[in-house]
């Protein structure tokens, strides 16, 4: 099984708004034809891998005519970037990206969008707005319709996404595009139109990219009469996020209802950060996540599926009442931890979340070393539901 001989990473985005091309394994440049090579083994490596090829027409992801050529055409790290961007964009899937970027890619949805757009009949409605955000400053609300992207009728706009890449949209594909479109590019400021209550309003936003945050500690504490909130500041990846954790748990008390809130979770994390959060919830050895690797049974014609268990952390348990709160902003380890929290019986509630399918494997082209991040194992909750198709309770969000 040497394709699988990777490291399983749950996604992690840098904190640098335009990444760079990486360099070849070797430190020499690449040849073009080596380059052209690596081109070819894109598209190989997303149909030996990618867990969900049933999405794909024909269960396999074909290459339009003119991107081929562009892969065939393929003479610098920059061209071969940019080719790669764009086959992995056929998948219209959020969870699968390059490893690294351009300064004028696409931003990354959802870590670095404030809009979460959804196709609802023949419009694009603003679903959800993130919280302290350009788009949450500039009070679009949710309710009110993209209508229009850099000027062009939104509609229009996501035909040429599509008809650009030599495919079609339609569905979540859609969805998808416009998603991306709103979020903009890496490098430029966005003007979006949108039919409001007060009318059609056009508004020049910053991508988030280049807006400076200020520097969060791991987690966020909030007390009130009756309600004790630890908020997680997109710090699933980070290893310091468990001992800030800890202490916040230490101040809890079971008297007062303890909330978990997800909201800021998009950019995915590590199971280790996982499993320590959920350690402090259940006294005996208990499954939380379900894994299934399509990728072997292709190769061997032997299905492979296992649940994995969160034991209890020494000296650790609370046993006050737990909410959970997600949102379109709860993605990936995120999501990972709302479906292991539902396993051990306690309330998620919310409203949809981020829907980013399954774990991320890395894989390096040969010539360049470029990574392409490529959702392989499929996850679902211990009771057979995938991941991305969970449903929270309804109830409060953190997310305005």
């Amino acid at each position: 099984m040497s394709r699988l001989a990777v490291a399983l990473v749950l996604l992690a985005l840098a904190n640098s708004p335009a990444l760079s091309a990486p360099a070849s394994p070797n430190g020499a440049s690449p040849t073009a034809d080596e380059l052209r090579a690596d081109a070819k083994q894109v598209p190989k490596l997303i149909n030996d891998n990618y867990a969900y090829l049933e999405r794909l027409p024909g269960g396999h992801l074909t290459i339009p005519p003119h991107l081929a050529d562009e892969g065939n055409r393929v003479s610098s790290m920059r061209e071969l970037l940019r080719y790669s961007e764009r086959v992995m964009a056929l998948l219209a899937d959020h969870h699968a990206i390059t490893g690294s970027s351009l300064h004028d890619s696409w931003a990354i949805v959802p870590s670095y969008a404030d809009l979460w757009i959804t196709k609802a009949g023949a419009s694009y409605v603003v679903e959800q707005v993130r919280d302290a955000s350009p788009a949450a400053r500039a009070q679009i609300r949710a309710g009110d319709t993209l209508v229009a992207v850099e000027g062009v009728p939104i509609k229009r706009a996501v035909a040429d996404f599509w008809s650009d890449l030599g495919a079609t949209g339609g569905a979540e594909r859609d969805d998808y595009a416009a998603r991306l479109l709103a979020a903009g590019r890496r490098d430029r400021p966005r003007t979006l139109t949108f039919l409001t209550r007060a009318g059609v309003r056009s508004f020049t936003l910053p991508n988030l990219y280049s807006v400076a945050e200020p520097t969060k500690p791991p987690v966020s504490v909030v007390s009130t009469r009756g309600e004790y909130r630890i908020r997680f500041n997109d710090s699933l990846g980070d290893q310091s996020t468990i001992a800030a954790f800890d202490q916040a748990m230490g101040a809890a008390t079971d008297h007062k209802r303890l909330v978990i809130d997800l909201g800021d979770t998009p950019s995915g994390g590590n199971t280790s950060v996982a499993r320590a959060i959920l350690g402090w919830f259940v006294q005996r050895p208990s499954f939380y996540q379900m894994h299934n690797l399509p990728v072997e049974e292709r190769q061997t014609g032997i299905a492979r599926q296992w649940v994995e268990q969160v034991l209890p952390r020494q000296g650790k348990y609370y046993k006050g009442p737990v909410t959970i709160r997600v949102n379109r902003w709860t993605g990936s380890m995120g999501e990972g931890l709302a479906i292991g929290f539902h396993a051990i019986g306690k309330r998620v509630e919310g409203t949809h979340m981020a829907g980013l399918r399954g774990a991320v494997y890395d894989y390096a082209l040969p010539a360049s070393g470029l990574t392409l991040k490529i959702p392989t194992e499929k996850l679902y909750t211990v009771g057979g539901i995938p991941r991305e198709d969970f449903v929270p309770a309804p109830g409060k969000s953190e997310q305005r």
